[in-house]
């Protein structure tokens, strides 16, 4: 459930447009705001950051929302944020469809800030990125693992529930990182999961397909080799998926510290 089967980045925007773009939207203003030495970056992060302060005493409510598209300097960041959606997100896309899932995206997010905003004092400090939205994902998976058991196989449940659980351990353990976007994200995930899940169909890797070409009179439309085909995930790797995204989740967390 959990391990891509496009063969290009092509297969992948096509399949899963909503997740690409916020990624693509993630990183292009990674670049115009902690690469690009340029005012107009520094301006745009200064406006867009979770700020409680500006927030209460300027009523500057945007900023409820516009720190899921920010991340800090550091590459690891954001390029967590990417591998985490890149991996979990695509079957809540296909599942909820390209209407509920930005909203519920945007929501756990905004409720991971929000969270953010009643439970840290009233200071000049600055919190940005998707993290909350991301542990939203994760929250409605967490549901699905206890209440919607025909969403959502066994062996993902349980990778989903472990994946969580170390996350959340992580949360309390490396310092800089918000506490209250990952916890209140997390919650607000599953809290408004029963709303969304509404008519939701389990997953399945061949709904999302891009379809065949049309090759005309005469022309080959099955290819008789497809089966000899190289999977874009190996099947050791496959065989031990728990293990190897724990493998990644330890190896990012170092990164973090980095």
């Amino acid at each position: 459930m959990f391990f891509r089967t496009e063969r290009s980045v092509k297969e992948f925007m096509y399949a899963y447009p909503i997740i690409f773009t916020i990624i693509l939207l993630n990183l292009t203003l990674w670049v115009i705001t902690q690469v690009l030495p340029f005012e107009f970056g520094k301006v745009l992060y200064f406006l867009g950051a979770g700020n409680n302060y500006f927030i209460s005493a300027n009523e500057e409510y945007w900023r409820i929302l516009t720190p899921i598209f920010l991340h800090a300097k550091g590459l690891s960041h954001v390029l967590l944020n990417s591998i985490a959606l890149i991996i979990f997100a695509p079957p809540l896309e296909q599942m909820l469809g390209k209407i509920k899932f930005p909203i519920m995206y945007l929501l756990a997010g905004m409720l991971g800030n929000i969270g953010t905003y009643f439970m840290e004092p009233l200071s000049t400090t600055f919190h940005i990125g998707a993290s909350g939205s991301v542990y939203g994902i994760f929250g409605m998976y967490v549901f699905m693992s206890f209440f919607r058991k025909n969403l959502i196989d066994q062996v993902s449940a349980q990778l989903i529930l472990t994946i969580t659980a170390v996350g959340m351990v992580t949360t309390f353990i490396i310092p800089g990182i918000n506490i209250y976007a990952h916890l209140f994200g997390l919650i607000g995930g599953f809290l408004i999961a029963p709303l969304f899940l509404i008519n939701a169909k389990a997953f399945s890797i061949y709904r999302n397909k891009r379809p065949a070409p049309y090759k005309g009179p005469g022309g080959v439309s099955f290819d008789p080799n497809r089966w000899q085909k190289r999977r874009f995930i190996p099947k050791f790797i496959r065989d031990n998926s728990v293990i190897f995204i724990f493998i990644l989740i330890v190896i990012i967390v170092f990164l973090t510290k980095l």
